[in-house]
């Protein structure tokens, strides 16, 4: 409660969340919330303007262009989201027990991430695409299989810094098992940094998928998705830039809304991020309880 507090202060990061916060609803709610079927094609209405029962017109086959644009959250957003908790916790598995155990452990779990860390990470996931075959599935396997890595590196250096405190080896000294200690006394304190990471990597993943599918080796037709749209409306692009516009707009608002937590959460959690009168007023704060409590001793 106390983080979204602070994350609630500013108007910025307020809309942001917002507007992640409503696009995953509205997503999840897209059968509700579309207007028509976004599969539903009419060639009367091929390349038609904005009216009333379509406010964003009509696409190349007459198809709700609103429509799709709400389906194509679950792919481009929703599906996302699902890779990055997978990510998360197979990083984050292998992460602590790197930096928990340490020793051989340690050396074997690095060694793998420094080889699958050597490789660029698109040019990567392109191949394993390639390999696999477009796809939603195939790409969010990709993604799990590409950032795994990125994110056991990073929680492993968080863990280490905890593994040797105080309390933890006086866990060990009563005999309390080594899962209760790292979910009791590490991952409470190691998972404010889990929130950045995966904050960050969340918005570039939006665009990687959406990347792929406007080359072709994403989500297939007819199924409705971001950079799909993208890629269908090319060929009428200056022409009819508005079917362009739609998902290209959405993709930016959802990024830039993700990279504006990220920021705002990595500051909220870090105190020497915080603005330089925030932290003068917070410690002049503690100075002057400190000597109401001397005066009433």
């Amino acid at each position: 409660m106390k983080l979204l507090k602070r994350l609630l202060q500013d108007r910025l990061t307020a809309a942001s969340l917002v507007v992640v916060a409503a696009t995953l609803l509205i997503g999840l709610c897209a059968p509700l919330l579309a207007p028509h079927p976004p599969n539903e094609a009419n060639m009367e209405l091929r390349f038609a303007g904005a009216s009333w029962d379509y406010w964003l017109g009509n696409d190349h086959l007459g198809r709700c262009i609103l429509s799709r644009l709400i389906y194509g959250i679950r792919p481009s957003v929703i599906g996302v989201f699902a890779a990055l908790v997978g990510t998360a916790f197979v990083g984050s598995l292998l992460g602590f027990a790197a930096g928990y155990f340490r020793g051989k452990t340690d050396a074997v779990l690095m060694r793998i991430c420094d080889m699958m860390l050597s490789f660029p990470g698109y040019v990567m996931t392109l191949a394993i695409v390639g390999m696999m075959g477009a796809g939603l599935a195939n790409i969010l396997f990709a993604f799990v299989m590409m950032k795994w890595a990125w994110f056991a590196r990073v929680i492993r250096t968080a863990v280490m810094q905890y593994a040797d405190a105080d309390y933890v080896k006086f866990a060990k000294v009563l005999g309390i098992g080594h899962l209760s200690i790292m979910a009791r006394h590490i991952t409470p304190v190691v998972l404010p940094e889990m929130a950045v990471i995966a904050s960050g990597a969340f918005g570039s993943m939006i665009l990687q998928i959406s990347g792929l599918s406007f080359l072709g080796l994403g989500i297939q037709a007819p199924h409705a998705e971001w950079g799909m749209m993208m890629n269908e409306a090319r060929a009428v692009m200056f022409t009819r830039p508005e079917l362009m516009l739609a998902p290209g707009l959405a993709i930016i608002t959802v990024v830039s809304a993700v990279n504006f937590l990220s920021d705002a959460l990595q500051k909220a959690m870090d105190p020497k991020l915080m603005p330089t009168g925030k932290r003068a007023v917070s410690n002049t704060g503690g100075i002057e309880r400190g000597l109401r409590g001397k005066e009433a001793v």
